[in-house]
């Protein structure tokens, strides 16, 4: 093309440019000894044609010259083509092992629940135990949408649902979040799956099909920002070997986390290519879209969500406020926020929990301070740091206004209490409060132990997370220093660049990384949130040639080109990590599914049994609430509490429930029963005898605590009372507990007494 418009310039400007033209030709790049034989024949045609005093020859030179250009652009659209097919092939086999790796897990997850629970061999009521930890009273609303006349009819029952908590009429599907639990049952109805499918089944699939689409999204996710899908395999394998740490699928399927988290993994790797530079505006689009609907549908099926999304937003908001990533694409993410809340908050029946959540309020904070601050990423670096601190400032305290305003418009109950809870946590305040102490003591609350970081060490993915991490969050360092400075960020980035640090995606996910590790030391549960994105992000880092290249920059390597050494290393590296894995834990994986496993509770099927069979329709139950999970699932009967810890009310009734357990009179017991309509109540002997090797967290002690009836002495503390303990005394037989209770059922593990209606005095 630069030959033709030299020629044409030569043809219509005169003899002074065709002496010239030779000079521009020489010096044009890709033209060899033939193309200079053409040009110069060409020349001795232009003067014969001027000399003949016509214009005729134009169109000849313009032949010419397409002639001439006929190779190079042949040979462009070859390269471009076999480029694309190249990026084709990678792009099909990338899919094809990303969805292969999910596949194989969801199988992978079906057998050994198989072989852990007997689950195939077992009858239905012997199945449904085997939800534990109380999870299973969220399959129960899963039957109860499929006996119902009606997918209409029951929706309609759970939202004024009155056999589930006795004395109240609750919105089941606001308070439990149980969208899961209606769209599994439309799609079984609408299917006509029970022609070929057990509900149960059904129900479990559902599940380890998200897991699937769990795997594959940490797949996709370490894959776009390695730029190889061998990371991405990598990443499943660091997920599957560290289960015990990634997920509580194996022991508690209906629960909320194993529903949202994979909906969570996907917005994450849709907004990780979302933020990405080098990507086209049709693959925004798509990443724009799919960020949108799993945000809601996050939202929609968990009440945590919200909390969890606001340590995203942290994230997204350091990087607008070091100016990391365009101002455009985080307007775009304020858009999916908003919306995202806006319908979660009308399909959750305006849930004033979102109104006051911290994620709206920071959303708030944001956009009104990139209002006020529209020049706040301009001027010297010194200048920048004081606007900087100026706009955290107007962003915290414009949220937390905000905040506040809407908890004194819309009263929200449980915005005290986290408070409260976290006061005490982190050791600004100590309480008596049982329902605080109580949540303090479960797992999820307490500070991970040891055992999480040496197995994380034995599987290789701690000690090379460390290393991944260091490089990356020194050099995102680095770029905010940059920016700060006022210098740009480059957005074609190369490999000899080494800076893996400008790439937007690759800061999002080490703030991620970061803030969600910070809360995993304090809280257990976080573990959850934590560990399977750092399965991910390891696995970016040792297969990612660009930190190898950054580390090398650094290090001023001459002695061999550092391209070559790190395009080697990231290929040597992640093969010798996955043989090493392949070799220790591939055996044990497959011992696990040839591993024939007992789980049998006969004392609780015996119980369940006996509720069925000999106590009334209308009877309400009281007990833990895990055990009263189980009877809600089993029998149907009306209970006092649910095992939902973030209701406070429901974790009040628990606390009255509780006091079988306490230091209380026959009178006390019985009151705070009829109080609550309450039938029958069981007594557990894992809870009256309890050995806890958690000081301090015996529900005994916490009673005791919370009703005053400990005596300090010498830094031991010792529980005192005029009455005995309730649990140990009705089973005494003797009055006043028998004129008050009547035990109708007894095993090892439980009693069963009911309340009576009439109080018999006898002595």
């Amino acid at each position: 093309m630069t030959e033709l418009r030299c020629r044409k310039t030569e043809t219509l400007e005169g003899d002074k440019e065709e002496n010239e033209q030779p000079d521009e030709l020489q010096t044009t790049p890709g033209v060899n000894t033939e193309d200079e034989g053409n040009v110069a024949r060409g020349e001795a045609d232009d003067k014969q044609l001027k000399d003949e005093g016509g214009k005729e020859g134009e169109p000849q030179h313009k032949e010419e010259g397409s002639n001439k250009n006929e190779p190079s652009v042949k040979r462009s659209k070859s390269s471009s083509t076999s480029g694309f097919l190249q990026r084709l092939v990678r792009v099909f086999f990338g899919c094809l092992a990303a969805v292969a790796c999910g596949m194989l897990y969801a199988g992978y997850l079906s057998a050994y629940h198989d072989r852990k629970y007997w689950f195939s061999t077992r009858q239905d009521l012997e199945r449904e135990i085997t939800f534990q930890g109380g999870s299973g009273l969220y399959y129960y609303y899963y039957k109860h949408m499929l006996t119902a006349s009606s997918f209409e009819r029951g929706f309609y029952e759970l939202t004024i649902d009155n056999k589930t908590v006795s004395g109240q009429t609750i919105n089941a599907v606001e308070r439990l979040s149980l969208y899961p639990e209606l769209i599994t049952s439309f799609i079984y109805r609408v299917t006509d799956s029970q022609d070929f499918v057990e509900p149960i089944y059904f129900y479990i699939g559902a599940v380890f099909g998200l897991q699937a689409v769990y795997v594959t999204a940490l797949f996709v996710c370490s894959w776009v920002m390695s730029g190889t899908w061998v990371a991405g395999m990598l990443a499943v394998a660091w997920y599957v070997i560290n289960r015990p740490d990634t997920t509580k699928v194996d022991h508690a399927i209906p629960l909320r986390d194993n529903w949202a988290l994979p909906y969570f993994s996907c917005q994450v790797a849709a907004l990780t290519g979302f933020l990405s530079n080098n990507i086209s505006s049709a693959t925004e689009m798509f990443c724009y879209l799919t960020m949108s609907a799993t945000t809601f549908t996050f939202l929609l099926v968990w009440e945590h969500s919200h909390y969890v999304l606001f340590i995203q937003g942290l994230c997204l908001f350091l990087l607008d406020s070091f100016d990391l990533v365009p101002p455009r694409k985080m307007a775009d993410i304020h858009k999916v926020y908003l919306s995202s809340l806006f319908l979660a908050y009308l399909f959750q029946f305006q849930n004033p929990t979102l109104l006051s959540s911290p994620l709206l309020s920071l959303l708030i904070g944001s956009v009104l301070a990139r209002y006020f601050q529209q020049k706040m990423k301009k001027g010297p670096l010194v200048a920048r740091i004081m606007k900087l601190f100026l706009h955290f400032h107007l962003v915290f305290t414009t949220g937390i206004t905000f905040s506040y305003l809407v908890k004194k418009l819309i009263p929200v109950s449980e915005s005290d209490f986290i408070l409260k809870f976290l006061e005490v946590k982190f050791g600004l305040n100590t309480t008596t409060d049982f329902v605080t102490n109580f949540l303090l003591c479960q797992e999820s609350f307490q500070t991970p132990g040891q055992d999480l970081f040496l197995r994380l060490t034995q599987a290789s993915v701690l000690p090379f997370y460390l290393l991944v991490l260091s490089v990356c969050l020194l050099s995102t360092l680095q770029t905010i220093y940059r920016r700060l400075s006022g210098q740009p960020m480059k957005t074609n980035l190369k490999l000899e660049d080494g800076r893996i640090g400008e790439q937007p995606e690759v800061i999002y996910h080490v703030f991620h990384t970061l803030l969600f590790g910070g809360l995993a030391l304090l809280f257990d549960g976080m573990k959850y949130l934590w560990t399977p994105y750092v399965c991910m992000f390891t696995a970016f880092g040792v297969c990612s040639p660009d930190i190898w290249m950054t580390v090398f920059k650094w290090l001023k390597l001459r002695s061999i080109h550092p391209v070559v050494l790190s395009l080697i290393l990231s290929t040597a590296v992640p093969t010798i990590i996955g043989f090493s894995l392949w070799r220790e834990y591939c055996p044990r994986v497959l011992a696990e599914l040839s591993d024939l496993q007992e789980f049998y509770d006969p004392d609780t099927v015996e119980l369940v049994s006996w509720i069925r069979t000999q106590a009334p329709a209308a009877a309400v139950f009281a007990g833990s609430p895990q055990l009263l999970g189980t009877v809600k699932l089993c029998s149907g009967s009306a209970v006092t509490s649910l095992p939902l810890y973030s209701d406070i009310n429901l974790l009040r009734r628990t606390e009255d429930t509780y006091q079988v357990y306490a230091m209380r009179s026959a009178e006390d017991i019985y009151k705070i029963l009829t109080s609550q309509k309450t039938n029958y109540v069981i007594v557990e002997e894992s809870i009256c005898n309890e050995l806890s090797h958690n000081k301090g967290c015996k529900i005994k002690d916490l009673l005791d605590i919370s009703n005053g009836h400990v005596v300090y002495d010498k830094g031991e503390i010792y529980s005192f009372s005029k009455h005995g303990r309730f649990c140990h005394e009705i089973k005494m037989n003797y009055s006043p507990y028998t004129n008050y209770f009547t035990r109708v059922f007894w095993n090892r593990s439980y009693h069963v007494y009911k309340v009576n209606s009439v109080i018999s005095f006898q002595y």
